[in-house]
């Protein structure tokens, strides 16, 4: 993977509509991904009502910022692999959030995605959540690529 200045989000699904990473909705929370060597990374900066009890992140928030940054990290290896001009549009097969311990608000977290297995359509993708330097969450999930017929085909 070579990195690029724009997100993946924007340079791709502009008008993208997904709350965890669709630059195109203002209450969304509007994920980053970039790609950085062989991983996708991402700093996201949770605010005030993004907290599940003071001064900690809601795990649903975290569940959100892993899946989305984890299917653009399958739509970027589909498309490389693939050789096109844009990524496939992908959508989670299943995912498993691990939440490690509580994850702070108060500055920036810190997404890290790598693909662990490929085949086909279907992508395995790992992906950690760092806050203050300390993995506070993890997950393990599937991505897939859509075809014609399906609701998610030409998001992007």
């Amino acid at each position: 993977m070579s990195g690029d200045a724009a997100s993946l989000q924007d340079r791709y699904s502009p008008q993208g509509r997904c709350f965890g990473c669709g630059p195109a909705n203002d209450r969304g929370l509007r994920l980053k991904s970039r790609v950085e060597g062989d991983a996708v990374v991402c700093d996201f900066t949770p605010e005030p009502h993004h907290e599940a009890f003071p001064g900690m992140l809601n795990g649903g928030i975290i569940g959100a910022l892993l899946d989305c940054h984890s299917n653009w990290t399958a739509a970027y290896h589909l498309m490389k692999a693939r050789g096109a001009d844009a990524p496939p549009c992908t959508v989670t097969a299943d995912f498993h959030v691990k939440l490690k311990k509580p994850t702070p608000l108060g500055g920036p977290v810190h997404l890290r995605a790598q693909v662990a297995e490929a085949e086909g359509d279907r992508v395995v993708v790992e992906a950690t959540l760092e806050a203050g330097g300390r993995v506070t969450a993890t997950c393990r999930g599937t991505f897939v690529a859509v075809k014609e017929g399906h609701p998610a085909f030409h998001r992007w």
